[in-house]
């Protein structure tokens, strides 16, 4: 596929968004991958780094393997998605301390709208298409209903936790910040990366790469040969993601991290009781925001 400089500028302006909503525990970089019409494409794309492509980079055939891996795309998604991590993981986590129902709010109606125009994709409703959705749901739900439980912290164990958050980074609706949440290492991998820590950081990001080719593949075979019944899965992954993000909550039960702050581990949905109107409107901002998006893409098509 041709691109120009052009393309590939808003392909990492996408990875900018997507690496910021990787960064919130609820939201999943999958779902801001979607929105932005780029997931099959992204999926594909990470299917490709297999032994045949990777022959072709040992044998010192760069050209080809750029071109088979779809170099460009992929290099300008990550630049993107790094770029973003790194920059706004002190600004996010402190925007989620500080004004957590405003975060929430223009989440949930990202989310919302998100799950109404990926479900425009199923081609044919049917009871299999009915169940995926509604598995998905129950699915999804159920992992944000789950109690944090507290895992070890040695490097073997960071590798196995980038291998299963960047499962659920890659599905929209799960979000790989809140598997590190409930495997009580989110605070703790938020803090490597905002204070440097290299051994942690290369240690999960080589968990993150094994798990996420590993991963891709079987994504990339349901969407081709199950394409309806997958998508009606992942929405519903979207849709019951929507209890986490709900943005009124109450703290249940809170701990204390490595620097002596105290951090909600249990939280409860509750009525809205603040910022109401404030809250509605990024919400509304949210669900636009998609829209307009959605619009663009197909008129694009």
């Amino acid at each position: 596929m041709y691109r120009t400089v052009k393309d590939y500028a808003m392909i990492t302006l996408k990875g900018i968004a997507m690496g910021a909503a990787d960064v919130v525990p609820g939201v999943s970089g999958g779902t801001i991958a979607f929105i932005a019409g780029i997931y099959q494409e992204l999926v594909d794309s990470i299917k490709s780094i297999s032994p045949k492509t990777l022959k072709l980079l040992f044998s010192f055939k760069i050209a080809a393997f750029w071109k088979a891996v779809n170099g460009n795309f992929l290099l300008s998604l990550v630049l993107g998605i790094v770029f973003s991590i790194f920059s706004l993981a002190k600004i996010t986590t402190w925007l989620l301390v500080e004004h957590p129902v405003l975060v929430w709010a223009f989440f949930f109606g990202l989310v919302l709208a998100s799950t109404w125009f990926v479900l425009k994709d199923v081609g044919k409703w049917n009871w299999k298409n009915v169940a995926g959705f509604i598995l998905g749901a129950g699915v999804a739900y159920c992992i944000t209903v789950a109690v944090p439980v507290h895992t070890p912290e040695g490097l073997p164990f960071i590798f196995l936790y980038g291998a299963i958050a960047i499962c659920a980074m890659i599905l929209p609706g799960i979000s790989g910040s809140f598997i590190l949440v409930l495997m009580d290492k989110y605070f703790y991998i938020m803090e490597a990366v905002k204070e440097l820590k290299i051994s942690v950081i290369l240690t999960f990001a080589s968990g993150a790469v094994i798990g996420l080719i590993s991963f891709s593949r079987v994504l990339s075979f349901l969407l081709s040969k199950y394409h309806d019944i997958t998508i009606a899965v992942l929405s519903g992954f979207m849709l019951g993601s929507l209890n986490k993000v709900w943005p009124w909550k109450e703290t249940v039960e809170t701990f204390i991290d490595s620097h002596g702050a105290t951090r909600p581990l249990i939280e409860s949905n509750i009525l809205p009781d603040k910022q109401l109107w404030e809250a509605s409107a990024l919400a509304i901002v949210g669900f636009i925001i998609v829209y307009v998006l959605e619009r663009l893409s197909r008129k694009k098509k």
